[in-house]
């Protein structure tokens, strides 16, 4: 009896023992592994059009599309930090009797890497290029005018060493007191003395050292309504420091319903080193739209924005 009684307890203890282990199996299957990657995306396609037939007003009978795609991808673990920002927006609008004309045309990516020192602060490096991926002409970009762009021609590349500020995922701002700013112009007809302050003809490149400083800015409108702000600052230390190179681009998200939204851009920039004035394009358009976004929030942190209600 007491053998039974012994193997018994011998029997129950193992028991015991293996559904412990069989628990810790399971509770370590359970937990999910930390997701570092913010993923989120814009892509759009839109289209206008207007027809006339008999209309005393006047008017010419067109169709134009717009594709656009906004990728931001934004890396976090511990006190590692690396945002990256793929901007393309490419239209065209066919006129009749004029022909096609380009109406929309941005290459813009950007990446920057932050070590955290402080709370909401970053030591960072980044770079960034901007571009456009097709020729432009004078006179409503005609292609039979003179041409004063084209992939490359010109191209910025920013890249530089600073500090980034980033108290949450709607607000991010970086400064560079240490900045190179190189102006690409590999379009040789556009290779003149001059032109995006080349020094002589045949030229290909300017380099410019100074400060950088740029700022991203989400907001929620409303419901479905969403505002990205983004701008910067470029001033040469080595040659006229008061001739900044200015830069704003707001873009508008109204989204209707799943698959369908309106957008709406501003694009604001003056460049010493251009036509001296102040430059503007605005565009609007309605169409079909796809979001991607993993779900991943993080550095959603607001206790540094003192401008915002707790």
């Amino acid at each position: 009896m007491r053998k039974f009684f012994l193997l018994f307890l011998m029997y129950t203890g193992l028991m015991m023992n293996a559904q412990v282990i069989i628990s810790d199996s399971m509770a370590v299957d359970t937990i999910k592994k930390p997701r570092h990657w913010s993923i989120t995306a814009k892509n759009s396609l839109m289209f206008n059009q207007a027809a006339f037939s008999n209309w005393v007003g006047g008017g010419a009978n067109n169709v134009g599309w717009l594709a656009s795609a906004n990728y931001n991808l934004v890396y976090e673990n511990g006190r590692n930090l690396w945002e990256n920002i793929i901007i393309m927006n490419y239209g065209q609008n066919t006129t009749k009797g004029i022909g096609t004309r380009k109406t929309q045309d941005v290459l813009n990516i950007s990446t920057n890497y932050g070590l955290q020192f402080s709370k909401s602060w970053y030591v960072s490096t980044g770079a960034s290029v901007l571009s456009q991926f097709s020729g432009g002409f004078e006179d409503g970009n005609n292609p039979e005018a003179k041409k004063i762009s084209n992939f490359m021609a010109p191209g910025y590349v920013n890249a530089g060493l600073g500090i980034t500020y980033r108290p949450n995922e709607n607000l991010t701002v970086t400064m560079r007191p240490v900045n190179g700013r190189f102006t690409f112009v590999l379009d040789k007809e556009l290779q003149v003395a001059g032109t995006y302050d080349l020094k002589s003809d045949g030229d290909f490149f300017l380099m410019q050292m100074g400060f950088l400083g740029s700022a991203i800015y989400k907001v929620k409108l409303m419901e479905n309504i969403e505002m990205t702000n983004t701008g910067s600052i470029f001033s040469n230390y080595l040659e006229n420091p008061d001739h900044m190179v200015l830069s704003y681009n707001m873009l508008l998200n109204m989204k209707i319903n799943r698959f369908i939204s309106s957008i709406v851009t501003l694009d604001l920039m003056y460049d010493h080193n251009q036509i001296r004035k102040t430059q503007l394009k605005q565009t609007l358009g309605v169409g079909v739209a796809y979001n991607i976004d993993n779900g991943v929030k993080r550095s959603d942190r607001k206790d540094s924005q003192f401008w915002l209600k707790k």
